[in-house]
């Protein structure tokens, strides 16, 4: 009889915190040895089937977002909420097609496209809709105009796309990966310490998140529309206008939807899972290219959700990213307008107060002692610093009192 198989030291860390961010790194370092699941109520998760390899199990405590993540300006401009950038423009898809499908303007999108078309790269890994499961998500690899824009519009759901990516893009081709702000810094230190995906993975794009829900947010939201999850033949969490509604295409033809306002603002963001709450990077420091939703802002500076035409946010985080930004620009793919950075605060307001808020959230969970990431050049005290000193009070009673709150049964 064999006995338990050893637990990878760095896996259980993260599963002790309840870290993980979904993003498939350490599926990918250890194929055949970790792979991902969907755990209740919806998260995708590492679940490991066999002792790992000292080398594998130090690639997975050198990469693992939930363990942490470092950033160095390297002579860039540094925002203290929002990283190292090169430049900050905002920014929309000269093709109207592709400017309404998209989540905000179709930037990124734009850049995707313009990407292939010039040769930059072969292919493109992103995020589509399931077909078998319309409110989740699959990995997908698009070579053209056409599967960029069948991908296109945010999707509020777990997405792992570094699982399986060494094998993935072994085939010679150079690929651009789009992925959540964790994937980025994830997919950064895999190349770092890997020249031949280095190589494979020239581009890194991501953009601007609040947090990954879990599915049965997807489905709370079914339920919302009134929307037989069996009868769902198609779901849009974004997109097609700005910023979009969500949108069940039932078997007989017929459309429901709800204002994102309502979808993710009393429904999606509810089911947010912990890593995410405690994330010291929403906006893509790790990537070369980075888009973001510009909303239109009240007389307050509260962001405006009225449908209108879309406009994205495009951070270029390298020297690379300026240089792609500035040719899909050069060739007609994008158009830019100049964006004051001191604006940013006001037009992202969930993005800020996470930020500010973190310093004290993962001085709460220290206390309690539950393991937190361990973060290096991403001026948590600095932001911490804008809070008033109430507010870091309440935020860190608040964790302590939801650290010690008995879980709900799954």
């Amino acid at each position: 009889m064999t006995g338990p198989r050893p637990a990878s030291a760095s896996l259980a860390r993260v599963m002790q915190g309840d870290l993980c961010a979904g993003c498939g790194a350490c599926a990918a370092l250890a194929p055949g040895k970790v792979r991902m699941a969907m755990v209740p109520p919806g998260y995708l998760r590492p679940v490991q089937d066999a002792p790992l390899a000292a080398a594998e199990e130090a690639a997975i405590a050198r990469t693992c977002p939930g363990l942490g993540q470092g950033v160095a300006a390297a002579g860039r401009t540094e925002a203290v909420l929002w990283g190292p950038y090169v430049s900050m423009q905002t920014g929309w898809a000269t093709d109207p097609d592709l400017r309404f499908a998209g989540a905000s303007g179709g930037g990124l999108s734009a850049l995707l496209v313009h990407l292939l078309q010039a040769g930059r790269v072969d292919a493109v890994i992103q995020i589509a809709a399931d077909p078998d499961q319309p409110i989740g998500n699959v990995t997908v690899v698009s070579t053209d105009a056409a599967g960029v824009r069948a991908a296109a519009g945010s999707r509020y759901a777990p997405s792992a796309p570094l699982d399986g990516l060494p094998a993935r893009v072994a085939d010679g081709r150079r690929y651009a990966v789009v992925g959540k702000p964790c994937d980025a810094a994830a997919l950064r230190a895999m190349r770092d310490a890997d020249p031949a995906l280095a190589a494979a993975v020239p581009v890194i794009l991501s953009f601007f998140c609040a947090g990954v829900p879990s599915q049965a947010g997807g489905r709370a939201v079914l339920a919302a529309l009134d929307a037989d999850p069996a009868r769902v033949t198609a779901f849009r969490y974004r997109g097609m206008g700005w910023p979009g509604r969500a949108t069940a295409r039932l078997d007989d033809g017929s459309d429901r939807s709800m204002t994102y306002h309502d979808s993710w603002g009393k429904i999606l963001s509810r089911h947010v899972q912990h890593r995410c709450k405690i994330c010291a990077d929403g906006t893509g420091v790790a990537a070369d290219l980075v888009c973001a939703d510009a909303w239109e802002s009240d007389a307050e500076g509260y962001p405006r959700f009225e449908e209108v035409p879309g406009v994205s946010l495009i951070v270029a985080r390298t020297a690379l990213g300026a240089e792609l930004l500035e040719a899909a620009r050069a060739a007609g793919a994008i158009k830019t307008a100049p964006f004051d950075v001191a604006d940013l605060a006001a037009i992202q307001p969930g993005q800020r107060d996470r930020r500010r808020a973190l310093w004290a959230r993962l001085a709460a969970l220290r206390l309690a002692g539950r393991p937190v990431p361990h973060y290096t050049g991403l001026q948590i005290a600095a932001a911490a610093r804008q809070n008033p000193v109430g507010r870091n009070i309440r935020n860190f009673i608040g964790t302590l009192r939801r650290t010690f709150r008995p879980r709900p049964a799954r």
